[in-house]
């Protein structure tokens, strides 16, 4: 590629590249749309090959395309070493950090990454917080430092650290018959009605491993794709559902009952996890290490501001 590409017009088509859009590049690095088109149009006549083709509203990246976007996190993966390296000898005064955690995360993620940035406040951080398949995505082409999420992927081989508990616990409107009940076994709640979220969902898997090992099946009333729509599907009387206590973090205590039920909590915990083989930077390392300072005090404990801990949480 000749010389005068410039760090820009690469930026720009990473973002591209890695969003599947013009609009959200532009809106990343905040940008107008024609500036976007102009940058990737110098840059493809630079290259003498298309990079990119659209389909529909989506852009797909041609067979070059595919080929320079790897160049591209290569050579920003340089450039950001080099900044760690540079950071290293002057303590942690400058450098980035950027996290991907799964939906469920962001009831703690924000806070915890606030608190590290007000320590370190010549860092640059970011963080996305969207669905498991994206962040596995993201990890598979190593495009953040870390990533926070509910169990290590069986598909890709990682370093996975537990950085606090994430007890899950089944829930009912307070009005619900079974919220006074106690020691409730599992076969009573398999009678229930039940707010799933979507299949291959991580609490799903756990919740129906644990009544498949008892010989009991439970019946998905509804089939949701995110904690706060269960949550209103609970309260609305459409049946009950187990969430990771977490989910809770931001309600009044009795706003939603949690029941005293057999085999719960289940036991789980939140990760940090980054590729297997891949030297993690100064400033992810610095993370990694004050989330494990922080896990006591983020758990889901009487007091603690997550208020799923009733009678029936933390037995």
């Amino acid at each position: 590629m000749r010389h005068h590409t410039t760090f820009r017009q690469l930026e720009i088509f990473e973002s591209i590249a890695r969003l599947s859009s013009f609009t959200r590049a532009s809106e990343e690095l905040y940008l107008t749309q024609p500036t976007v088109s102009m940058q990737m149009k110098k840059l493809t006549d630079i290259v003498g090959s298309p990079l990119v083709e659209q389909v529909g509203k989506k852009v797909l990246l041609t067979e070059d395309g595919r080929e320079l976007a790897q160049a591209t996190r290569e050579i920003f993966a340089i450039l950001d070493r080099y900044t760690m390296s540079v950071a290293q000898r002057r303590g942690l005064e400058k450098g980035k950090l950027k996290l991907m955690a799964i939906t469920t995360a962001s009831y703690f993620a924000p806070r915890l990454l606030g608190e590290f940035a007000k320590l370190h406040p010549g860092i640059d951080v970011s963080l996305r917080v969207t669905n498991k398949e994206q962040v596995l995505a993201s990890m598979a082409d190593n495009l953040d430092d870390l990533y926070l999420l509910g169990q290590p992927p069986d598909e890709i081989e990682v370093v996975a650290t537990p950085i606090m508990d994430n007890p899950i616990v089944v829930l009912a409107a307070p009005g619900h018959p079974l919220a006074k009940e106690k020691h409730i076994p599992l076969a009573r709640l398999a009678q229930e009605p039940w707010v799933m979220r979507e299949a291959g969902s991580g609490t799903r898997k756990a919740i129906e491993r644990l009544f498949r090992e008892q010989g009991l099946e439970i019946r998905p009333r509804l089939e949701l794709g995110s904690n706060e729509a269960i949550k209103q599907a609970i309260l609305a009387g459409l049946g009950i559902s187990a969430l990771s206590c977490h989910a809770l973090t931001l309600h009044q205590p009795g706003q939603f009952a949690v029941l005293d039920a057999e085999a719960f909590p289940i036991q789980r915990h939140w990760y940090a996890a980054y590729p297997a083989g891949r030297q993690i930077s100064v400033v992810a390392r610095a993370f990694l290490d004050f989330l494990l300072t922080q896990s006591s005090e983020t758990a889901c404990s009487p007091g603690g501001g997550a208020a799923c801990c009733g009678e029936g949480c933390g037995k």
